[in-house]
């Protein structure tokens, strides 16, 4: 049997839905915090991806700096990196319809079910982007763009020799950082200790964050942050959820050099 060609290689027809590798034209060789997971998609799953793909979709190709007031109205806009099946993010943005939620995944079953979501409930400020949120962020993110950040529930990559994985690191913080407005919080999440742990000391140590809580250390979950389905497996196995919060102050940051085609511009 031949083998597939990229083309029948896709799960969905291009511009209806997501792309398998959206940055694999980049030709990075990083490493990177997730692993790619195309598992199984339901039928109501992919039909929301057809369906909706379109209008609240996009793929994180690193092609174009995003114009986030055009793509949210003008509405202050956090990003979310890792929402999985997309529950706590829908609840998030019905809460607060004033602020704009750009989520980031490459898990495409939540995708469709995150947009199944926002959907049904008539969410406007919601957007799904598929892929890497590091090129995302340094590709097609403005610089100061961002009014808030959240990575709730990261992989903690437990064994010491994949620690080089873990998304919050000294060089991912001063990618974020340039990407946030002065004021703007970094939430973080986790019911991982050595990994809480780890978050506390590397942002603590950060010259561009100051913790929100007055004598340091962790904060308590906010109201604003509903309970997770993988928090919620986590306490029934005894895990204690810890929260950061930590505030972008007005250190200066360099700007991060773009990789993709976005760099010709500027």
């Amino acid at each position: 049997m031949p083998p597939r060609t990229r083309a029948q290689g896709r799960m969905f027809v291009e511009g209806v839905g997501p792309a398998a590798d959206p940055s694999r034209a980049l030709g990075e060789r990083r490493i990177k915090s997730f692993t790619p997971r195309r598992s199984r998609v339901t039928t109501a799953q992919a039909e929301h991806l057809r369906q909706h793909w379109s209008r609240w979709g996009l793929d994180v190709d690193g092609r174009d700096v995003l114009d986030l007031g055009t793509l949210f109205d003008g509405l202050p806009v956090v990003l979310e990196i890792g929402f999985g099946m997309g529950e706590t993010t829908a609840k998030m943005a019905a809460a607060d319809p004033a602020t704009g939620i750009l989520a980031v995944d490459v898990h495409t079953p939540g995708q469709g079910q995150l947009l199944g979501l926002a959907a049904a409930a008539g969410l406007e400020n919601v957007r799904v982007a598929n892929g890497d949120a590091v090129v995302l962020l340094r590709d097609m993110l403005p610089a100061a763009s961002l009014a808030g950040l959240r990575v709730y529930f990261p992989d903690p990559w437990p064994k010491t020799r994949h620690h080089k994985r873990r998304i919050i690191q000294p060089h991912f913080l001063d990618l974020a950082a340039s990407r946030m407005a002065e004021g703007a919080v970094l939430h973080c999440a986790t019911d991982w200790e050595p990994y809480a742990e780890h978050m506390l000391e590397v942002l603590s140590a950060h010259p561009a964050f100051g913790n929100t809580v007055p004598d340091g250390g962790w904060a308590p979950r906010p109201g604003f942050r509903p309970e997770t389905r993988f928090e919620g497996q986590g306490l029934r196995k005894g895990h204690v959820v810890h929260d950061l919060l930590f505030r972008r102050n007005g250190y200066e940051v360099a700007e991060p050099e773009r990789v993709g085609a976005a760099a010709e511009e500027g």
